[in-house]
């Protein structure tokens, strides 16, 4: 800081200057070279045998839909991931099929382009380019970092659609029927079949239940009284299947007649899809120079 003002935050460098472990500051250490630079993210003399860049779109989409299946409120936040390792100092381009860009181009975007909102780019990124011609141009930082982040405001339809119904038999015996369908396609042209992986089901039952019964064919269930849920778990759930699970439970036999009325708590669902974004977001290339 100087006179109070933050001048950097770039955690890579900071790291060079600021030890962790116990350390005796013995001789006045200077800040890294890489601060007083133009490009302050980047050390010097970094070299690699082997250059290569790894990136990754990462897509988190909230859902809230109500009982009688109308979708309350829907976003998509992403983030596009990179790792580096280059030398020397290049300089990247990347390409998206973004709309704003491909309409600048003249180019067809028919069911083909994305509309980002709230885009929120690294330091390292030439906003006045990116301006001018929707061109994403920098010079990365060495290692891992979040190139940019996004929102997407637009309307979708749950991946995993899930109905259940409780039939209560009697004052002492109740019956949960749980069917999760996958509502995203089968097949893309990035890979051969959409799965959905670490598929987990929170299915809300009463506080006071007990003696579960849970049997199923797919994946495993079982009763979590520390969230009063039902807990079903699927490690792999391929695109356009339904599955089924019945669950029963013993309740108190002596209701408690001033009782309010139960209470009724969303069913959660949470999973991963890899190799799928629901924004549509393509990297069209990447290119560095000099190669």
């Amino acid at each position: 800081m100087d006179f109070g003002y933050p001048q950097y935050t770039e955690a890579k460098i900071l790291s060079e200057f600021i030890k962790t472990d116990a350390y005796r500051m013995e001789v006045t250490q200077r800040p890294p070279m890489a601060v007083t630079n133009a490009v302050s993210w980047w050390s010097e003399g970094i070299n690699y045998k082997k250059n290569e860049v790894f990136l990754d779109v990462v897509e988190s989409v909230n859902i809230l839909v109500n009982s009688n299946g109308q979708i309350i409120r829907s976003d998509v936040v992403g983030a596009l991931k990179m790792r580096t390792y280059l030398s020397g100092m290049p300089e990247c381009k990347l390409g998206l099929n973004d709309r704003v860009l491909l309409e600048a181009q003249g180019r067809a975007t028919k069911g083909k382009a994305t509309d980002l909102e709230d885009i929120k780019f690294h330091q390292c990124v030439r906003l006045a380019r990116f301006e001018n011609d929707r061109t994403i141009s920098f010079i990365p930082p060495d290692g891992s970092f979040d190139l940019m982040t996004y929102r997407l405001s637009t309307q979708v339809k749950p991946l995993i659609w899930v109905e259940a119904q409780v039939e209560k038999h009697s004052r002492s015996r109740v019956e949960i029927m749980v069917k999760a369908r996958s509502q995203f396609k089968e097949r893309s042209i990035i890979v051969l079949y959409n799965t959905a992986t670490n598929v987990e089901i929170m299915v809300p039952v009463a506080a006071d239940a007990s003696s579960p019964n849970v049997p199923t064919s797919m994946g495993s269930a079982a009763y979590a009284p520390e969230n009063d849920a039902l807990l079903w778990k699927i490690r792999s759930f391929p695109g356009g299947k339904e599955y089924m699970l019945r669950a029963e439970f013993t309740l108190p036999g002596i209701a408690d007649e001033e009782a309010t009325q139960e209470r009724k708590a969303p069913i959660r669902v949470k999973f991963e899809i890899p190799y799928f974004t629901v924004s549509g977001i393509q990297l069209r290339d990447v290119t560095c120079f000099p190669k």
